[in-house]
Formats: structure tokens, sequence, C-alpha cells
């Protein structure tokens, strides 16, 4: 090729100095375009030591150049150690710095000296001597050394201890001496990579209690894709707020798309990004983005690919206080609606402790004030102490946990809840009528103990009724509505279960005196017990928050149903449980010795056939079980291999409860009319004729005690 005129050679450094300025100026992206362009696999690329960083095409210099271009780099990289990192670099003792979307490619690289003679070097020029680098005048050290980057960098692996040096401009890199005659390619492409540099969000959210309001989560979401364009590396570090942080990545060119894997020990642990995922089982915390997820991004004409990571331990909770693993909230974002993978986003969880809970992988696609957590679109896979979320959409993620035996079949709970519906309705009913004839058929003044039974039929309607009611106020997502609707049905729920505890003190006192109670005020003790200490309870419980809306978790998410009542787990077993737990030990025990002295006294029964006995005794057994409220004793059996079975006899009998004392009402009415009028046409009978009356009348005062 002839020398260049003067003219020309003119012209050529004019161009090579507005390209200079213009360059120097330019965004990272627009060179890394050009890169692009420059580094096709049938394009032959000459790399160039040079006082600036550009790109031009080499036919314009080159006769038969064909398909290829020049890259003028900077000889002094020390000057632009943080200058985009996807641009190769050439220092003077002849090592080339390749990125590792170049040394990835399988391309032919010329490497020339900056005041080459000539533009074009010839094919056959074996490498010089590196000694020869930078001297000037003569063609002959013109053309350095040529690399095939398959055969040089395929194979390397990573050389920690060479690129761990501080002399080292750059990590993340392949390191190629051109100057040698066997080409030598160091791997600096470091599997674990912690970002080039920290990026403080300006908008930083507003921290209300201490927690991230989900809201303002979401909108720091959004914003992600414009943060891209204010990086000067390829990755970032972001440090958002008190318990936010997270991780930018941009993303490779089209044709290098692979997927990106992140990492963390803890939630105090910086986030970093992992390229060899057999290094991921050393973490306690994994989210692995697809490649087929970059696709999609790519293919929805964003201007940048990238992914964010953002890692919240305060965001607000749910409406339904849910637990999560470890206050974690995990946001990926990639500027795009990204659903349907197939090759889904991964996060795992390991070296966590959840005993006597199940966790439940969720999103929540970042609308409304508060997290509205689903498991559409995620699996939850256990093993060996770790948790795995396989979700085919992004946005953000967390593990919800439910205390074990708190999850049920959606099926069974469609079942168990017509059966509960139709049941209160029933019970409402029939209780009513127990009321009315009570109010307005009554032509005597009403016993104690037909006041105590009142009571408890009064509770028990109020309870059936809220209960009915619960689910319709859950629905409306009124805060104060559903705190003030569990506070009810819960003072209604433990007021039934002291007056269960009243008529078992009832009975156990009758039979000691006879059948006469002699205490002073003694209807208005019980009363004060069993209607005043509930009310105690609840108003404590009000004023320390612990009433809301409550989810009943199904295998089927969108079965979920919500109730107002007890959100806290533990004061549900304390109050309710041991405080049932309790009165059931009294009112069984009354159960059995209200039966041993029935059936002691059946001995000396001599006026009614066998079968009419026994049907009485089915009655008055039933009748003492409802009354006392031993049924709900089938709670205690909800576990293990009996919850199911247990849960559908315990809904049952406690539903239909009213409805079976209106039958024991209507039943033991009848028997004690008919008692009364044997009682009358026989009053001449013997002493002991006249004793075993006296016996019958005590055993009707316990099986029609309302009757008086």
């Amino acid at each position: 090729m002839a020398r260049l005129s003067w003219r020309n050679q003119l012209v050529l450094v004019v161009f090579l100095w507005i390209c200079s300025i213009y360059i120097l100026s330019a965004k990272p992206s627009r060179q890394d375009s050009k890169i692009k362009n420059c580094f096709d696999n049938d394009t032959k690329t000459y790399i160039v030591a040079d006082n600036f960083y550009g790109i031009v095409k080499a036919s314009n210099f080159c006769e038969n150049a064909g398909h290829s271009c020049m890259i003028f780099l900077n000889s002094n990289i020390t000057k632009h150690k943080i200058l985009w990192k996807r641009w190769p670099q050439l220092d003077n003792d002849g090592l080339l710095y390749l990125p590792k979307s170049v040394a990835n490619k399988d391309m032919f690289l010329y490497v020339l000296r900056n005041n080459c003679s000539k533009f074009c070097p010839d094919r056959d020029t074996s490498p010089i001597p590196s000694s020869s680098f930078g001297d000037g005048g003569n063609t002959s050290s013109c053309h350095i050394g040529n690399v095939s980057t398959k055969t040089a960098c395929k194979k390397s692996k990573y050389d920690e201890t060479y690129c761990s040096k501080e002399d080292q401009p750059y990590n993340d890199k392949y390191i190629i001496n051109v100057t040698k005659k066997e080409m030598e390619c160091v791997n600096c492409d470091s599997p674990l990579k912690i970002p080039d540099e920290k990026i403080k969000m300006n908008n930083t959210p507003q921290i209300v209690d201490g927690k991230v309001p989900a809201s303002e989560a979401a909108n720091l979401m959004k914003n992600m894709e414009n943060l891209v364009a204010t990086m000067k590396g390829t990755s970032a570090s972001l440090s958002v707020a008190e318990g936010v942080t997270g991780i930018l990545v941009k993303g490779p060119e089209p044709e290098e798309m692979e997927g990106v894997s992140f990492a963390y020990q803890s939630p105090a642990d910086s986030i970093k990004i992992i390229d060899d995922n057999t290094l991921l089982d050393a973490f306690s915390r994994t989210i692995s983005v697809s490649k087929e997820a970059f696709e999609k991004a790519v293919a929805s004409n964003i201007s940048a690919s990238f992914a964010a990571v953002l890692r919240f331990t305060n965001m607000t909770q749910d409406d339904n206080n849910s637990t999560l693993l470890g206050d974690e909230v995990v946001a990926v974002e990639m500027g795009a609606d990204i659903k349907n993978l197939t090759d889904t986003v991964n996060l795992t969880f390991k070296n966590t402790k959840y005993d006597r809970q199940i966790p439940h992988c969720n999103s929540w696609n970042g609308e409304g004030n508060k997290p509205n957590w689903t498991e559409e679109g995620c699996e939850t896979f256990e093993k060996d102490n770790a948790i795995t979320c396989r979700c085919s959409h992004l946005t953000f993620f967390a593990i919800l946990m439910t205390p074990i035996n708190e999850t049920i079949s959606s099926s069974d709970l469609n079942i168990l809840t017509i059966i509960t519906q139709v049941g209160c309705g029933l019970s409402i009913f029939f209780l009513g009528i127990i009321l009315f004839l009570h109010f307005f058929s009554r032509k005597t003044k009403a016993s104690e103990t037909t006041t105590i039974f009142i009571c408890l039929v009064s509770s028990m309607l109020l309870m059936n009724l809220t209960f009915l009611i619960n689910n319709y106020v859950a629905a409306m997502k009124n805060s104060l509505g559903c705190k003030i609707m569990a506070a009810v049905m819960h003072y209604f729920m433990l007021a039934t279960f002291s007056w269960f505890a009243a008529q078992g003190f009832h009975l156990c006192l009758q039979m000691y005196k006879g059948g006469q109670v002699v205490i002073k005020r003694y209807i208005l003790k019980v009363s004060a017990a069993s209607w005043v200490l509930p009310s105690v309870v609840v108003i404590l419980l009000l004023i320390f928050g612990k009433y809301g809306e409550l989810t009943i978790y199904t295998d089927n998410p969108k079965y979920s149903v919500a109730m107002c009542w007890i959100t806290d787990n533990d004061i549900h077993y304390i109050v309710n449980i041991g405080y049932y737990a309790l009165v059931f030990l009294f009112t069984f025990s009354t159960a059995i010795i209200v039966l041993s002295w029935l059936f002691n006294l059946k001995k000396i029964k001599k006026d009614n056939t066998q079968e009419s006995e026994n049907g009485k005794s089915v009655t008055v057994i039933m009748g003492l079980c409802f009354m006392l409220g031993i049924t709900w004793g089938f709670a205690f059996f909800a576990y293990g291999v009996l919850r199911i079975p247990a849960t559908y006899i315990f809904t049952i009998l406690n539903s239909f409860q009213g409805f079976f004392l209106f039958i024991y009402y209507n039943h033991t009415s009848n028997l004690g009319l008919k008692k009364a009028n044997v009682s009358s046409n026989n009053s001449s009978q013997s002493s002991t004729s006249t004793s075993t009356c006296s016996l019958k009348t005590r055993l009707d005062n316990v099986s029609n005690p309302y009757m008086k």
C-alpha cells in the first residue's frame, strides 16, 4: 500500500482529533454499540495504541480490507481506570486487556502500534519482542502480534492469585500478552464479583414507624431504568435507606445474553454478583434471573437491558399482618413486564429456622398501599432446611409463614363453611324459639337454674350471630370495623365458655345442697363472673391491638378466606385454648359426677319400661354434653392424622348446638309434665314410694332445669 499523502495525513489527524473529543464525552452505551458492530465474527479487527478511544473503518485506509475496522486505544490505561469496562485496553508492556464480552467471541485481532508507517499489516507477520514496543520509526515494529480469542482464552480459568494483585488495573478481564509467540491468556473474570461502583439513591423513601411504605417501595423499583443511564460501570451497589439495599447490573448484548445470579449471607451482608452457579451453595440467600427473562426484557424495546434487585427488611405488613421469613422482601425489576417464564426466577433461603410453621412462596405486583400477597405464579420447594421459590414472573417476593394446622384444603374449607353457615342459622332459629318460650310463655318466676340456662342460650345465640356476619364484615376491608367485629365475637365466645362453667358449678352445687342453693345474691355473682370477666379480657386485647383481619390459608390461594379475629397466634392459644381447657376439665368432671348419680338413681326406678328409660338416658347425656360445652373438646384432637375428622365433628356438633339444645329442651319439658301428673295422682303411696318420688324430683331438677 502506498504511503498516505500529507493532505490525507492532515485529514486523518483532524478526523482523529474530532473523534477524540466526541468519543470521550459520549455515553458508554454509544461506544458499546460501536464495539458490538466492530466485533462481528466476520470482521477483522485491528487494535491500535493511540491517544484516544475510537473506531474507524479500516477500509477507508487499507486496500482490500473488506469488513474490518480499527479500534484505537489509549495506551495510558492508568488514566482511564474507571472507563467503560467493555472497552479493550493495551498497555506499554504489550498486555491486551479484553472484557468478557470481547474475549468470548470467536474472532481474530491484529495488534498494531500507534505510529505505524502503514495501517494495513501483512497477514504473515510474526510477533516481535516487547523491547521494540513503543519504538517509533520503522515499519517492522508496526505489527506487534495477532490474537485468536478462540484459542487464547476459551479454556482459561480464573487465576485468583494473579488477578488479586494490586498493580493490576482491572479485574473481570482477560489479559493477553501479545508480545509472546505463544499467546497466554490470564482469566481475571472473577466468578464472584463486587459491584464496580456505589450509588446513593436520591429518592429516599419516607420511613413511617420504622417501616418503608409498600407504595414507596414500588415507586423505587419503577425508577431503576432511569438509574441505569447514570452508571459508569456495568454494575453498582445501591444504598437507599435504612433496611433497604440493592444491586443493579447492566445486561449484556443480546448475542451474549446469559442469566445472572446474586447472593448474600445475611440481610446485613452486601449483595454480590455470581457468574459461576456452583458457588451459590456457599451462600444462605440466592436470587437467579434466567436468560429467558433478559430476552423478554430486550424484546420489550427497553433502552438498555438490566437487572435490579432491592432487599427490604422493614417493609410494611399486609392487612393480615402476615409473618415473613426473616422479615425479608426481595424485589426484582428489569424495566419490563416479565411473566409466563418457563425458565423461572429462583430464590433460595438456606439455614433458616421455622419450627411449627409452614413456608409459602408469595409475590406482590406492587399495586396498592399494602402488599397483597398471593401464591399464584410461585412454587415452594423444601429440602434440607432450605426453601426455594420458583416464580414465573418478576415482582416483589417474600416467604410467608403459617403455623402448622392452619392450612386446609380448599374443598374441606368449602364444605366446612357450608356446614357452619347452615348449622349456625338453624341454631339461631331454635335458640330464638327457646328464648321466645321463656319470655312469652312462662307463667311463673324463673328459677336460678332456668336463669343460668337462659343466659347460656343468649350468649350462644349472639356468638352464632356474630360468627355468621363475620365474613361479610371482613370483606368490607374496613380495619376499624373488623377489629370491632372480632372483639364482639370473641367476647360472646368467652362468655359462652363462662356460662358452660357456671352451668357445671350450678349442677355441682345442686347435688351437694340437695337442690337448694342458699348463697346470697347467687345469680348476681354468677352473672358478674360470666358476663363481666370476658369483657375485661377483650378490652385488654383491644388496647394492645390484637384484633384484625386473619387469613385462613388453603392449598389453593384463590380460595383462602379472611375473617375478623385475633391476629396473634400465641394470644389465641393462651386466651382461648387455655381458658377453654380449664373450663373443659371442670365441666367434664361435673358431667362424670352427674351421670354417675343419674345411673345410680336409675336402679330404683320402676315406673317406666326399659325402652323408655334408654331413650331418656340418651337425652339426658346429650343434654348434659351440650349444656356443659363438652363437645368443644373435639378441638383438642384436631392435630395430625385426626385433624380433618376431628374438625368435621367439632364443626357439626357446635354449629348445631342450639338445635340440639332445643330438642333436649322440648323432650325434657314433656317428661317433666308427665312426671308432675304421675306425682299428683299417686300422692297417697307408701313412704317408700314417696322416697322414690323425691329422688325423681331431684332428677327433674337436673334433666329439666328450666321448667320451674
